[in-house]
């Protein structure tokens, strides 16, 4: 569940999916499939044929144990199961795969790349004919350096969520949601707490035609930091007209817990949120829709996109059939939907998508991420965070006279932690 970043910058992490990538992990644990050997990664098994070891969270366990056992079945090899917290995941496997403690494969989120690639922790994978069946943006998720280091199984992104009871129509643009939710209590949610959220908050940012770092042709980002331009001027003044000491249609009061609790009870028409809200939505018994972020600025308003997979470590004693195993079974049909049905993430494998479209609700989600853009990965990202959301904050509550001065501050610092 993604309830915020925030506490993310504040320990000094880059910005991971992990919030979001599993929501009832267990303690470490081994599932051996088909008696799987438990010797070190890249062991031998009773039989003579190679093993791979697998992390995986324990959402996730029981689809990659179904695609483990197609591939013992077909190949003689044997897949050994860790069941790991996936917030512990990011820092054990690179502390352990040099030291010959780590798996062949580990699940996680794409935005670990960058700094995966840099301490030379993860092999790229060859997809083949294969990379023209995953959603486009799933494959520039897990690029770096011009070359593909994931295989990816879910996309996952914020939307605008509507109580069709209250809104029975989509609003056209920001102006015109704000319009339709004047008698609410709410014109409408958005979590932003102390340090606000600069993921939630990204679509409206976008839509003013602002970014953080400067996109390259292929999708993939530079360390050209964009984000005080003309544009994220524009958006940093919105946000103080917006804010507590103009409309108050944006509060750092509304944490994740206000706004999930005020949408439940109907207290809103609308809320900006992602598909690990709908289920208590539906607990609510709310008759919901899930359509495109209004946009503020005038462009589109395009959400970060988290995408999660596969890597393969690079010190893989198998890497020949680490890949084999991820290409061919874990980005299959079935096992794309099997895990779709352990979290509710539109599956990246563009056929599997299209077999879950008779959920209006994921569908909608992933409608709006066809228009999205990656969370960056690269490393640079983690000295954004930190300044990012404080300086949103601040000036939403209206305590920031000069938002381009404040803005550009930000912009400063940011720059100096990149020297």
């Amino acid at each position: 569940m993604r309830r915020s970043i925030a506490f993310l910058a504040a320990a000094g992490l880059t910005l991971t999916m992990s919030a979001c990538g599993s929501d009832d992990n267990n303690s470490e644990q081994t599932t051996d499939t088909e008696q799987a050997s438990s010797e070190d990664a890249g062991g031998e098994d009773p039989e003579g044929g190679a093993e791979l070891t697998v992390w995986v969270d324990s959402n996730r366990e029981p689809a990659v144990s179904e695609a483990a056992k197609q591939y013992e079945d077909a190949t003689g090899n044997s897949v050994r199961l860790v069941v790991k917290e996936f917030d512990e995941i990011r820092t054990e496997f690179q502390t352990q795969a040099p030291n010959d403690g780590g798996p062949d494969i580990t699940v996680g989120a794409h935005d670990w790349l960058g700094e995966f690639y840099e301490n030379g922790v993860v092999s790229p994978i060859e997809l083949g004919d294969t990379v023209d069946d995953f959603n486009e943006v799933t494959i520039q998720a897990f690029t770096y350096a011009d070359q593909v280091y994931g295989l990816p199984y879910a996309v996952e992104n914020v939307a605008l969520i509507r109580n069709t009871e209250l809104a029975p129509e989509a609003p056209a643009d920001y102006a015109e949601m704000v319009e339709m939710g004047k008698d609410a209590k709410y014109p409408f949610l958005i979590q932003t707490g102390e340090d606000s959220d600069p993921y939630t908050y990204y679509p409206f940012q976008t839509s003013f035609g602002n970014s953080v770092f400067a996109q390259n042709d292929d999708g993939t980002y530079s360390t050209d930091l964009t984000i005080a331009d003309d544009a994220g001027i524009e958006f940093a003044n919105w946000l103080r007209e917006e804010g507590q000491s103009g409309t108050g249609n944006l509060d750092t009061a509304i944490t994740y817990d206000v706004a999930i609790d005020a949408f439940s009870k109907g207290e809103s028409p609308f809320i900006i949120g992602g598909p690990w809200m709908i289920q208590e939505f539906a607990d609510a018994g709310l008759d919901l829709a899930v359509d495109p972020i209004p946009s503020a600025g005038g462009q589109d308003a395009q959400p970060f996109v988290g995408v999660q997979g596969f890597y393969v470590s690079a010190y893989a004693a198998n890497p020949v059939a680490a890949t084999d195993f991820l290409v061919n079974y874990i980005g299959s049909k079935d096992i794309q939907i099997s895990l779709y049905e352990a979290g509710n993430r539109t599956p990246a494998l563009t056929e599997a998508a299209e077999a879950i479209t008779d959920d209006p609700l994921t569908d909608g989600f992933a409608k709006v991420a066809e228009n999205a853009v990656p969370m960056p990965s690269i490393p640079e990202m983690g000295a954004v965070w930190q300044y990012w959301g404080k300086t949103e904050a601040q000036l939403i509550k209206g305590s920031a006279s000069d938002p381009k001065a404040v803005w550009e501050k930000m912009a400063d610092d940011i720059t100096a932690d990149l020297k």
